[in-house]
């Protein structure tokens, strides 16, 4: 069941405590979502923390979210719209003066695959922004149901490749990057931890920025359950934190050879 817990699920070794902490700050940093919101799930107390220490913040979300909603009779055109509005709101409350640029790939919700020409996006947008660390998804998460999670970890993992080595896509307009690390959340075997004790409330802000979700990702359609909902996410960040003396953590796989 936790394993399709958006952005930072429980995991059996989260009472490891030889685990590396706290990265630099960074120049600048990527964060690389399926859909609007999973950048604030996945990462949102760490990318506002970078932001309040300078780091300009960057989003690049992978599809239109045109489907995250219960309505069968939405209108899709819109609530893609209506989300994109939604992305930008959330990175401004994130990273304030330091939000970077929110772009857009906009492939259809729930089609998302991995192949070349997304690649090749992914590895320009690389290049484009020259981000320090990136940030995405795990994509050999166990049981993750959703494809789009998976397809937009492997396209962070392959883009990079394509994006640091200078004879993939020699037909971009832009030097190659090498990022200096990447950090998967949804991890399926975590081994870094972030203290992010006074960037709960900023998460939290930032992922209510997407309202559309409200009944759908974050079963909150009334003030009660809105309260509900930031209980959870709150409780949730302290139990990551607890094993390494933190009262409030984000978790994440390290790849810092790249």
């Amino acid at each position: 069941m936790a394993a399709n817990d958006p952005g930072q699920p429980l995991h059996p070794s989260t009472e490891l405590t030889d685990w590396s902490r706290n990265l630099p700050t960074p120049a600048s940093a990527l964060a690389i979502g399926a859909h609007p919101d999973d950048v604030e799930f996945g990462c949102g107390g760490l990318l506002a923390k970078w932001a309040a220490d300078g780091c300009t913040v960057h989003h690049l979300v992978c599809t239109d979210g045109s489907k995250g909603t219960w309505d069968a009779d939405v209108d899709v055109d819109e609530l893609a719209a209506r989300r994109q509005d939604e992305q930008r709101e959330a990175a401004r409350r994130l990273a304030g003066a330091n939000a970077g640029e929110v772009r857009f790939l906009g492939y259809v919700d729930g089609e998302l695959d991995s192949g070349l020409d997304a690649r090749g996006r992914v590895a320009l947008t690389i290049r484009e922004l020259r981000p320090s660390v990136v940030l995405g998804h795990d994509p050999w998460k166990r049981y993750r149901l959703h494809p789009d999670h998976r397809h937009a970890g492997l396209l962070v993992c392959e883009g990079i490749v394509a994006a640091r080595d200078p004879h993939f896509f020699r037909e971009h307009p832009v030097e190659h990057h090498r990022p200096d690390a990447l950090l998967l959340w949804e991890a399926d075997e975590p081994d870094h931890v972030e203290d992010v004790t006074d960037f709960v409330a900023t998460k939290l802000e930032a992922l209510e920025a997407h309202q559309s979700q409200f009944e759908s990702t974050m079963k909150a359609v009334d003030d009660a359950e809105l309260d509900e909902f930031r209980a959870r996410v709150a409780d949730r960040l302290g139990l990551l934190g607890a094993p390494h003396s933190m009262r409030a953590a984000e978790v994440f796989t390290l790849i810092d050879d790249l």
